[in-house]
């Protein structure tokens, strides 16, 4: 059950808050918390991808493509929740970069495939240390990382679910 307390505002209505942020400042509102991580997580990422020459979304799209080459367009935008036209033009830059290859299907020429580069291949290992560096700059302990984790996916499929209902 949520704690409320009743607080005014500047003009002394009053405002009833609780622990979900509802008419109190933003400090309490779940949503901007998230946000506010979100732009630290750019921010991090920003300065450990600037030696591999990556965006984040760049870098997800290497990541994806490091576990299991060669994908299709759709697949990756699946994984990642991008729309084609979004994920096109992050290819082509990465293709420009000789990092992947696109490759249509043989059987269905619709099919784009995205393939890893020798030189893609190569970042990979530069790239290794990214996740131990995020994990050590959250300054969470391994539990707490993994509990935050498994409450951001819970999170996630929560709203998810609720805006395909909408």
């Amino acid at each position: 059950m949520s704690e409320r307390t009743e607080n005014k505002d500047a003009s002394g209505t009053s405002m009833e808050t609780g622990p979900q942020g509802q008419g109190g400042d933003l400090d309490d509102f779940l949503c901007f918390a998230v946000y506010e991580a979100n732009l630290a997580f750019n921010h991090l990422y920003r300065s450990l991808l600037e030696e591999l020459g990556l965006t984040y979304p760049q870098y997800l799209v290497m990541t994806l493509l490091w576990r299991r080459n060669e994908r299709t367009v759709k697949d990756i935008g699946d994984a990642l929740s991008l729309e084609y036209n979004t994920l096109t033009p992050m290819i082509k830059r990465l293709e420009a970069m000789e990092l992947v290859s696109r490759i249509r299907d043989t059987q269905d020429q619709r099919v784009v495939n995205v393939c890893l580069t020798a030189r893609g291949s190569a970042l990979r290992e530069k790239a290794a240390a990214i996740p131990q560096c995020v994990a050590e700059a959250s300054g969470l302990t391994d539990k707490a990382f993994e509990d935050l984790k498994s409450a951001l996916d819970t999170l996630r499929s929560n709203l998810k679910s609720t805006g395909d209902r909408s």
